[in-house]
Order: structure tokens, then C-alpha cells, then sequence
């Protein structure tokens, strides 16, 4: 059985989308992947999104809380970071972690249970290619609503090795979303969305990310 079966809840079409629902596994899956840089790779892309003090942050796709952890002191004593996830055992496990300017809640990226104009920043990081294929521009949509003018938006994703056998290796291991280039699986969905892109770039241990602003 590959990591991938291992983690989710029912088997993983790449297109299909899919919720992981063994937090803990995750964490060791994630630390094995990463070869230890997990930290260093997860503050680079905090750093890329360009927190502040006081913003008021939302992680799409937050899984165990991860990155919301990282950027918690970054944007104290007033900001808030709120952390949506598909998968209540993720939520129950970022919960019981969560720093006093972080909640998590249960839902999906392509319904934001949010009001419009609701946050300074977003943030998606390892979330995109987990989603069903056709929910994943209204997600992009949605996350231009809540974000007010003049807000930021940062978009991460796995990016797998050149080497065919490396990407065959690393789709047994992880599942089948995981073989997507980041250029394919985002495609236009950002610009089309209304976002400005900015920037884009490529980080250590097969990292991917987008950062641009709502105009």
C-alpha cells in the first residue's frame, strides 16, 4: 500500500479530489518528504506571502496547521489567523495546537463560509491539487471575494522532479495529484480569478508558489 492510500480517506483520483484524515501520519509523512527542511521550506513561503501585524490571515486547505503556526507571531498582538480544512480530524488535530490568534474550522475551498472583504491575506499551500478538479477556479474565485482590496494571495504547490522515474516514485508514495506540474494544475486559474500575479517561484524540496494581490 503507497503512503498516499495510506493517509487518505478513500482512494485519491488525481482529478477527483480527496480529504487526509490521519493528521499524525501526515506530520511523519511530511518530515520523511520534506528531509527535515520542512521548517525552513514552510518559513520561506510565510515569508513570501508577506504577513503583517494585525493582518487577518486565512489558510485554505490548513491540514494539521502547519503554516498557520509559523506565521501566529508574525502578525500578533492583533491579527488573526483563521485555518478551513475539509477534514474535521485535521481541524480537531490544528485545534488542540492552535496559538491564542488562530481558529480552524471545517469546510471546503470553493464554498469560503466567509463575508466579502473578510481578510488582508490568503494563503494555500499543498491544498489545490487535493480538490476536485472542477471546484478548483470557483476556490480561486471565492478566495478573491473574501480578500479585500488591495489584499495578498499566496499559492503553493508541489512541483515533481524532472526525472521520470522520480515522479514515478513519488506518485507510488504520495497518489496521483501529486504527479501534476504546478503549471498545469493552476494553469490560468489565478489571472482568471481577477488576481494580479506578481511573482512566482521555486523553493527546495519540489516547491511551487504563486503570490499576487486582488487589484
Amino acid at each position: 500500500m503507497g503512503l498516499g492510500k495510506l493517509l487518505h480517506s478513500h482512494h485519491e483520483h488525481a482529478d477527483e479530489g480527496g480529504t487526509i484524515d490521519r493528521p499524525r501520519a501526515y506530520d511523519v509523512f511530511a518530515s520523511i518528504g520534506f528531509l527535515g527542511g520542512r521548517r525552513t521550506v514552510f518559513t520561506r513561503l510565510a515569508t513570501a506571502a508577506r504577513p503583517r501585524a494585525g493582518d487577518r490571515v486565512l489558510d485554505v486547505g490548513c491540514g494539521t496547521g502547519y503554516l498557520t503556526r509559523i506565521l501566529s507571531p508574525v502578525i500578533t498582538p492583533t491579527g488573526h489567523i483563521t485555518g478551513l480544512d475539509p477534514s474535521p480530524a485535521m481541524i480537531d488535530h490544528a485545534t488542540r495546537q492552535a496559538p491564542a490568534n488562530c481558529t480552524y474550522l471545517t469546510g471546503v475551498g470553493q464554498d469560503l463560509p466567509f463575508p466579502d472583504g473578510s481578510f488582508d491575506l490568503v494563503v494555500s499551500s499543498l491544498a489545490i491539487h487535493h480538490m476536485p478538479a472542477a471546484a478548483r477556479p470557483e476556490a480561486l474565485r471565492q478566495m478573491f471575494r473574501v480578500l479585500r482590496p488591495g489584499g495578498r494571495l499566496l499559492i503553493a504547490e508541489f512541483r515533481p522532479p524532472a526525472n521520470p522515474a522520480a515522479r514515478h516514485l513519488i506518485g507510488l508514495l504520495s497518489g496521483p495529484a501529486m504527479r501534476h506540474d504546478p503549471h498545469d494544475l493552476l494553469g490560468t486559474m489565478i489571472p482568471d480569478a481577477g488576481f494580479q500575479v506578481e511573482s512566482e517561484g521555486r523553493l527546495p524540496h519540489l516547491m511551487y508558489y504563486v503570490r499576487a494581490t486582488r487589484p
